[in-house]
């Protein structure tokens, strides 16, 4: 797991809490424990969350309620 920010940082939340990402992250998703991460390439999912197959990195970006988990893949896009 890679940590830290690049120059580079997009603020996504329109449907989620606020996120700070680093400008290589286009994917984000929730895990079964709450937290969200991002993804430099699209992950896959299993049992309680999501995984980049080790072809990318990934960060922690913060948390939330796990409700709905499952479903929060998300492309990330930048915002002007």
């Amino acid at each position: 797991m890679q940590s830290g920010f690049s120059n580079a940082a997009t603020r996504v939340g329109e449907t989620r809490p606020a996120l700070m990402c680093p400008g290589w992250v286009n994917w984000i998703a929730q895990d079964a424990s709450g937290i969200w991460w991002g993804y430099s390439v699209e992950p896959l999912r299993n049992d309680t969350g999501w995984y980049e197959n080790e072809v990318g990195r990934c960060i922690r970006l913060g948390a939330g309620d796990a409700a709905g988990w499952e479903h929060s893949l998300q492309g990330v896009t930048v915002r002007a």
